[in-house]
Formats: structure tokens, C-alpha cells, sequence
């Protein structure tokens, strides 16, 4: 690696589709500095980023880091300990269900850190970020900003050569953002070896950097030191130089944004008016009794520390969440949540992307419209005029996925006044949008304010997007600090900026000097806590092809997220006893008990001796007689009866004179093989009968047996049902519910991470294919055993089913099953994109065959052509012998190990196909 250059980009270019992420780009990023990449949404920015870290694989061109080809593998593993990357979006690659000390300490596994070295490096980022009083709660319940500050934790875990951020600081409060970068520089002079490549929509912090490289349309149009690019534009600040820079054609579009003086409303009844606000989650507060004031048609600006409450006040002022005490009044009326009419008059924008992407823009306007029940006849004209409005007609056939985040911010705008409201909540509305698209996104507003007279009242980050508010108010830890218009609140705090002004009265509430006093980075290796490893040292010993200290760090993971999910540990436990529970007792081959009503129209002796046969069984249960033909259909039919004997008149006679009888027994045969049983008992009483007239008439040897034949049985079947005895039912359910339940909670190991971002972890740290597949598999192999053992309990305890066979064999066979069929649903996670398609996918792969073709309705063996190969391919057909064998047969190893053996190979097959199919690099 040379010095000149810690990245060199020569010739990339790079498209999703047809649309060019990057063209033809070449550029050097300096080492050892702090360089930033700044542009538009869109440009290619995180796409550079991504093939700079290895996580991207590279189309046309070539990328050199840390001086060698991204392209070679052997140069990219090497690479990943030296690397940290930390993906666009808040908290993109953290695990919401792990607390903060978890997710930072699964880094420091993955990179081969030691228990000590892990707890210093925690205890010094924790503080260093001000989190240090939030160790165990799970990064789920975070603010924004706070994930932000985790995720950084997590990538600086392994001192890396390499730090590439990707927009890090959007979401965070301004006091937050200047502890990020004083955290960073801390580093940068411990390490002065170590280059920062950042992406930021931030052009105020994007001043602090070495260097800068300003981006449009996949290219570079400007580089060089802020202060070269600012002369080269002849212009003060980095916002209005980047646009000054751009081609022509997008400057010309550009307008400045002109905030135009409030005219006073007639009526002064406020349009907000919250008195004592307050909002209580158990025992934590996290709105103490705001008070605030909003007039009709103003701007009110919404500031604060992250996590202070401003996203929690905005849902009580919008009736999303109820109010502990207080009050909130829009227009003079109080919120509710069942407030239908006072929600028409509000239009709220969240934090995050909250509409449908898998429908169009026009379709979601669409949607909406019905929603708010827009007239039909109006419907057409006002998404028309929004989509020109707010410049998106261009991409009103695309999906909000395929778009950049200022389109979709636009969008998300569109839909909030689609149904022309009085009032606008805006949570953090242009977070992470380009200047560009912010002051588009502003001059939208300001119309809105002074040309419609609609309240607006947001929440924002950006200095200078607070400046444009009328008013503002700064929150921290639930309470407002101060009220006035930015002006008043500079000039009271005696500072230059109002940057300065919010980080002042922050600190004198008394947030920032406790975590700044407490939060210094050791500059050198003290003797109570040991220094980080150094990057080279890193490296070595992550650049191993096969480590298990990875694979058990994501096992170790995956399990602590299975545990904090009740409803999958539910699902586990609780769904194969129901399941259990209910094929045991509710279908079984033993019938006992059985209805039967006699239709006795004969009344003879001889004909209530025939019934006596059935009264004298445990088998059936006599019933109150039938007096109709009308009857007995009416009683069948319903289910009432499981056999009715219909004996005619002359019965008695026919039988005294040695003719044959006739008597009919009707059995419900709506379930075939319950059928076979009914008829097999009644066939057995029956000549129990005859056999007891022959002896009666002819005595115990008799010469002939002419009552032998005298007495004809016709059986008639009505109704069709599946049907399966304890016996049989019970490793049945075994086979069932070991494919069933752990492949399905297998199947969405990966695509969730794939839909939540936490794949960026995979792709950017040293774990390998088989690591992470081989992690991730193993607790659902260790549930799976568990579910096992206790269905197995259950078979010996409850059903009394007992294992007559090799107990050691059935386990063995247990276990291999398991692999495979846990291997199989994390192939169908690996190919699918989404959980509910996985879910779904590996549902009816899986039950159709087992069901039909694995030996549980039929032998296999006994199946012929395209039945018999589906039944082979699929492992329930290798395990049920095991499981019915054992169970029931009496079978051990000899008779056995074949089977397992084929279940291995089903294992490693299943690994081999997903190790191939997953891909480390995205494409």
C-alpha cells in the first residue's frame, strides 16, 4: 500500500438494470485522511463505498484498496480485518432483540478478540459515545441517533485500518454528531495510520474533512480540500458550492430557498396546544409535561437530543399514542385516538419509509386517496396535480425501492397532504436527503405554510433547516429546554450560531459534560485495560479460511435472538405438543366405544340374540333402537352412529328353518381404514354367532357346516377419510413436526438478514460461507433436539408408546434428520428474498412430500415411477423407517444405519447447495 492512496478507482462503472449507479469513474482517495464523498441521493455514493469494502462485486473497472485488487479473494480476505464498514441507515446492521453489549460484543468475536480484550474495548466506546448507561437495553428500543452511535461501536471494535462510514451521522442530533466526530478524531491520533472514507448528506461536517469528492451521475465533479473546492466555486459555504458545481441543466432547476414573513391568521385559537404533556413507558419517562403553543399557518421547528421524546410527543399529538397526563388540543379540541374527524385535519410524515414499496407511487397516492375517502370524481385531478407539484411524474410508475431517498421523502410528502389537511407533523422529514432535494423539499413546505395556511410542526437535525422554522423548541431527556424563534435563541445563549446555541443549553442540562468528562480514549495501553490490538495484528488472525470462534460467535447470536422471540420459541415448544396432542387423541386405528342402534323389525328370539353379540362387546356402545328407515339415514348421516344392524322380519323363521337370513350392517366409512376396523369387528362377532349356533345345533364336532354358509355379511360404505392408529400416529407425528417446525424456523435465518441489513455484517467481516451457514443452522439443530426429546416423552409417558428398538439409533437418527431438514429450509432462506415467501416456500416443499410420498400413507416401496423418486428425494422418507422401526418393529443399528447414512449425504447436500448459491459479495 502505497501512501498516495488508500482507494484507487479507475474506470468503474456499475448499473442495477439499466440504470448506471457509477460511469466510468476514476478517482484517488488520499490515506490517511479523513476524506468524504458528498452528492445527491442517487450518485453512486454508496455503491463506491461498497466496492471499496469488498461487500459489492465488481462489474466493469477495478478497485484497489489498501494496496491490492478487490477483485482477488485472496487480497479481499485478507482485507476484511483491516476493514470496518458500517452500512447506510439507522442501525442497518445491528440485531434489534440483542442489547447494546451484545451487538458490540458479537463484533468483537467475529474479529477474534479475547473475553478481556472485548470488555475494554466495550467499557472505552460505550463511554467514549455516551451510551455507557445503556448497556443492556436491546437496540430495538433506541432512538435513531443512538443506533448510529452503536453501529460505530461495532465497527470500530477491531481498530481498523479501513473505516468506511456510509452517511453515519444521519438521524443524530447535533451534540451527537460532534461527540461522533470527536470520537473519530480520538482515534485518528492514536492510529494516525488510519484512513476514513465517509458518505454524508451533512455539508456543515463535511467541512471538517481532508478531503472532498463531490459526485453527479455515477462521476466525479470536484475534488480537493474543502477549502479548494470553495474557492473553485467562488462561494462561502459547501451547500451552495456543490450546487454551484453541478452541470448546468441541474444548476438552472435549483432555486434558493426564500422564507417569506407569516401572515398573522384571523382566528387565534392555536393549532396545537399541549399543556403538561406527559408519557410514561413502566417506569421510564420519556415526556415530562411538555407545554407548547403552535399558531395556525406557523412553522415550528422541533429540536432535540436523540432519544429526548420529540418522535414520542409527535405520536401523542397525532393520537398514535395515548397521553399519560396532560393534555394535546388541535384546534382548540382534544386528540384522541378514535378521533376520526380531527385525524382528517392532520397529515403525518414518519421518520422512516412507512408506505407500500411494492406498490407504484401512483398506486400508493392511489391508496391513500381511498383511504382519506377522497371523492371519486376528485381523485384523478389531485394526484395529477401532486405528482407535478412535487416533481414525480417522471416515477409514477416505479417502485419506491428502485428510488432515492429524496424522491421517496417527496413522495411520503405528497401522501401526507393528499387530503389537503389543516396541519402537517413531519418526524425528521428530509433525514439523510441531499441539499438538493432538502430545499425542494422546503420550498414545498413554505407554500404550504404561507400560501395554504397549513401548521406545520417538525422535527429536524439540520441547523440549518431550523433556521427557516418560525419558531423552535429544544427538548432534551423529555422536557423542553427553551421556546423562541432561532434568533432570540442565539442572541440569549450569546453564541455565533445556533448550532452552538442548542449544544449550549445541552450541556447545561447537564447531557454532554458528564459523557464528555467520562468518555476520553486511552491514548496509550494502560495497566488496568489492555490496548486494542493494532490492525496488522487483527488480520492475522482473521484471515483464517476455517475459524470456530466465528462460527460460535453467529451460533451464539442466533440463539440469543431465538431466546428474547417468544413467539418462535412458542412456536417451537408449544406447536409439536399441540400438534402431539391432537393427532394422539384425536386419530386413532384402536376404535372402542362404537355407536350402534339396532333396526329390529323381526322381534324374534333369535334376532335379539344377534344384538346380544354387540351389547356383549367393549368394542360397541349400544344406543336407543331405530324405529324408521328414515331414521337410520337421518342418524348416519349425522355421525351419531358408527354401525346400524338392520335385521327385516322373518329373520327368526328364516333361521329356524334353516334358510339363509338376511341381515344388513351399515358402517360409516367416511374414514376408509376406521371402516376396515368397524367391519373387521363386526365380521368377528358375527362368526363368533354362528360358530356358538353350530355347536348349539349340531353339537362340538359337527359333520357338517350347513350354518356355515347360511348366513350372508354385506358391508356398504358411505364416506371418505384419512385415518392412522396411536401406534402408527405417534412416529408419524415424530417425522412430521422434526421437517416441519425447525426447516421453517430455519428458513428465514438468512433472508432476514438479508431484509433487515444485517447481511452487511456477513459480507464485510471476516466470517466465511461455511462460518456463517454452519452458525446460523446450529440452534435450530439444538431446538430441533429438544422438540425431539420431548415428543418423545410424551410418546412414552402420555400415549404410552414405548421404544421397543434401539433408543441410541432412533437419537442418531434424530440428529441426522434434523441437519438435513434444517439444512433444507436454510437452502429455500438462502434462494428466497423475503421471510414470508420462505416461510411459505419451505411449507409446501416440505409437507407435500412427506406426507404423500415418504412412507406415512403408503410404503415407499410400494410406490412406482415419479411417486417412488419424489418419496426417495426427500429425507422424511429415510427417518420414517427409522422412527416406525424403532417405535414399533423393534429394529437397532444393523437394520438401520443405512438410512442414516443417506440422511447424512441429504445434510451436506443441502449445505454444499446453499454454501454455493450464497454469494459473500453482493452483486
Amino acid at each position: 500500500m502505497t501512501n498516495a492512496a488508500v482507494a484507487s478507482i479507475e474506470r468503474i462503472t456499475h448499473r442495477y438494470g439499466k440504470t448506471f449507479a457509477l460511469n466510468d469513474l476514476t478517482l484517488n482517495i488520499p490515506a490517511k485522511r479523513m476524506a468524504g464523498l458528498i452528492g445527491p441521493d442517487g450518485v453512486g455514493k454508496s455503491t463506491l463505498l461498497a466496492l471499496i469494502s469488498g461487500v459489492r462485486k465488481i462489474q466493469t473497472g477495478k478497485v484497489t484498496a489498501l494496496g491490492g485488487d478487490m477483485a482477488d479473494e485472496h487480497h479481499r480476505r485478507a482485507s476484511y480485518g483491516r476493514i470496518a464498514y458500517m452500512p447506510q441507515g439507522l442501525g442497518r446492521n445491528l440485531y434489534p432483540t440483542l442489547s447494546v453489549y451484545d451487538n458490540i460484543d458479537f463484533f468483537g468475536r467475529l474479529f477474534g478478540q479475547g473475553a478481556a480484550e472485548r470488555r475494554a474495548r466495550i467499557d472505552e466506546l460505550l463511554k467514549a459515545t455516551g451510551l455507557d448507561p445503556f448497556p443492556n437495553r436491546p437496540c430495538g428500543k433506541l432512538s435513531g441517533g443512538m443506533k448510529q452511535k452503536v453501529s460505530l461501536c461495532c465497527s470500530l471494535m477491531h481498530d481498523p485500518d479501513l473505516l468506511i462510514l456510509d452517511e453515519p451521522t444521519t438521524g443524530v442530533d447535533p451534540l451527537s454528531r460532534r461527540q461522533f466526530w470527536e470520537l473519530i478524531d480520538s482515534i485518528r491520533a492514536r492510529r494516525p495510520e488510519m484512513s476514513v472514507i465517509v458518505a454524508t448528506a451533512y455539508m456543515d461536517e463535511a467541512r471538517r474533512f481532508d478531503w472532498l469528492a463531490g459526485m453527479d451521475d455515477g462521476k466525479v465533479i470536484a475534488q480537493g480540500t474543502p477549502q479548494e473546492i470553495l474557492e473553485r466555486a467562488q462561494k462561502t459555504t459547501l451547500d451552495d458550492a456543490f450546487i454551484a458545481l453541478l452541470p448546468p441543466e441541474k444548476r438552472s432547476q435549483h432555486q434558493e430557498v426564500i422564507v417569506r414573513p407569516r401572515a398573522e391568521s384571523d382566528d387565534k385559537t392555536p393549532a396545537i396546544e399541549a399543556e403538561g404533556l406527559t408519557r410514561r413507558f413502566g417506569d421510564f419517562v420519556a415526556v415530562d409535561h411538555v407545554s407548547f403553543r403552535i399558531g395556525r399557518g406557523e412553522i415550528f421547528g422541533f429540536l432535540g437530543s436523540n432519544g429526548c421524546g420529540k418522535t414520542t410527543t409527535m405520536k401523542m399529538m397525532t393520537g398514535l399514542l395515548p397521553v399519560t397526563e396532560g393534555s394535546a388540543k388541535l384546534f382548540g379540541k382534544p386528540m384522541a385516538a378514535d378521533d376520526m374527524e380531527a385525524r382528517q385535519n392532520v397529515g403525518y410524515m414518519s421518520q422512516a419509509f412507512s408506505l407500500y414499496s411494492e406498490l407504484t407511487l401512483r398506486q400508493n397516492l392511489e391508496l391513500h386517496a381511498d383511504l382519506y375517502h377522497l371523492p371519486a370524481n376528485e381523485i384523478e385531478s389531485r394526484i395529477q396535480e401532486l405528482l407535478e407539484g412535487y416533481d414525480l411524474k417522471a416515477v409514477a410508475d416505479a417502485k419506491p425501492e428502485s428510488l432515492p431517498l429524496g424522491v421517496k421523502q417527496r413522495l411520503q410528502l405528497a401522501v401526507a397532504v393528499l387530503h389537503r389537511p389543516l396541519m402537517l407533523i413531519l418526524d425528521e422529514p428530509t433525514s439523510g436527503v441531499d441539499p438538493v432535494a432538502r430545499d425542494q423539499f422546503w420550498r414545498a413546505l413554505i407554500d404550504l405554510s404561507r400560501n395554504d395556511g397549513v401548521t406545520i410542526f417538525l422535527s429536524t437535525h439540520f441547523m440549518n433547516e431550523a433556521e427557516r422554522c418560525d419558531r423552535i423548541s429544544l427538548m432534551h431527556a423529555g422536557k423542553v429546554l427553551a421556546v423562541g424563534t432561532p434568533r432570540e435563541l442565539v442572541k440569549e445563549r450569546g453564541c455565533a450560531s445556533l448550532e452552538d446555541a442548542f449544544i449550549s443549553y445541552l450541556e447545561e442540562a447537564g447531557g454532554a459534560e458528564k459523557e464528555k468528562k467520562a468518555a476520553p480514549l486511552q491514548s496509550e495501553a494502560s495497566p488496568e485495560k489492555p490496548a486494542a490490538s493494532p490492525g496488522i495484528s487483527a488480520a492475522s488472525r482473521t484471515s483464517k479460511r476455517f475459524d470456530p470462534g466465528r462460527l460460535w460467535a453467529y451460533a451464539r447470536r442466533e440463539t440469543a435472538e431465538l431466546l428474547r422471540d417468544p413467539f418462535r420459541i412458542a412456536f417451537a415448544f408449544i406447536g409439536p405438543v399441540i400438534l402431539m396432542l391432537a393427532c394422539g387423541y384425536g386419530i386413532t386405528f384402536d376404535v372402542e366405544n362404537l355407536k350402534y342402534a339396532a333396526f329390529d323389525q323381526d322381534q324374534t328370539p333369535e334376532s335379539r340374540r344377534l344384538l346380544e353379540s354387540f351389547s356383549g362387546s367393549h368394542y360397541f356402545s349400544e344406543q336407543r333402537p331405530i324405529g324408521s328407515a328414515e331414521e337410520l339415514e337421518r342418524r348416519m348421516r349425522s355421525g351419531e352412529l358408527a354401525v346400524a344392524v338392520e335385521i327385516p322380519a322373518g329373520y327368526g323363521r328364516d333361521l329356524a328353518n334353516l334358510r339363509s337370513p338376511e341381515a344388513a350392517f351399515w358402517v360409516d366409512g367416511s374414514m376408509p381404514f376406521r371402516g376396515e376396523t368397524i367391519r373387521g369387528y363386526v365380521s368377528g362377532l358375527l362368526q363368533r354367532y354362528m360358530q356358538d349356533l353350530v355347536v348349539e345345533r349340531l353339537g362340538p364336532n359337527p359333520v357338517s357346516n350347513v350354518y356355515a354358509g347360511s348366513v350372508n355379511i354385506e358391508n356398504r360404505f358411505r364416506y371418505n377419510q384419512a385415518f392412522k392408529s396411536i401406534f402408527s400416529m405417534v412416529p408419524t407425528v415424530v417425522v412430521i413436526m422434526l421437517i416441519m417446525i425447525p426447516a421453517i424456523m430455519a428458513s428465514i435465518s438468512v433472508v432476514r438478514e438479508v431484509e433487515t441489513g444485517s447481511m452487511a455484517n456477513f459480507r464485510s467481516t471476516p466470517i466465511s460461507k461455511l462460518e456463517f451457514l454452519t452458525g446460523k443452522q446450529a440452534p435450530y439443530v439444538v431446538v430441533g433436539m429438544l422438540t425431539f426429546f420431548l415428543m418423545l416423552l410424551m410418546a412414552i409417558f402420555i400415549f404410552h408408546v414405548p421404544v421397543k428398538g434401539s433408543f441410541a439409533a432412533l437419537v442418531l437418527g434424530a440428529f441426522v434428520y434434523l441437519l438435513s431438514t434444517c439444512g433444507f429450509g436454510q437452502l429455500v432462506s438462502v434462494i428466497t428474498r423475503t421471510q414470508v415467501a420462505a416461510v411459505f416456500a419451505t411449507t409446501v416443499i416440505a409437507m407435500i412430500p412427506t406426507v404423500n410420498f415418504s412412507g406415512l400413507l403408503v410404503p415407499v416401496s410400494s410406490l412406482t415411477g415419479a411417486g417412488r423418486a419424489i418419496g426417495l428425494g426427500f429425507p422424511a422418507a429415510w427417518f420414517q423407517p427409522i422412527s416406525v422401526g424403532t417405535f414399533t418393529k423393534g429394529l437397532g443399528f444393523s437394520d438401520l444405519w443405512s438410512n442414516a447414512v443417506v440422511l447424512a449425504a441429504f445434510a451436506v447436500a443441502y449445505l454444499i447447495a446453499a454454501h454455493v448459491i450464497l454469494q459473500k459479495q453482493e452483486k
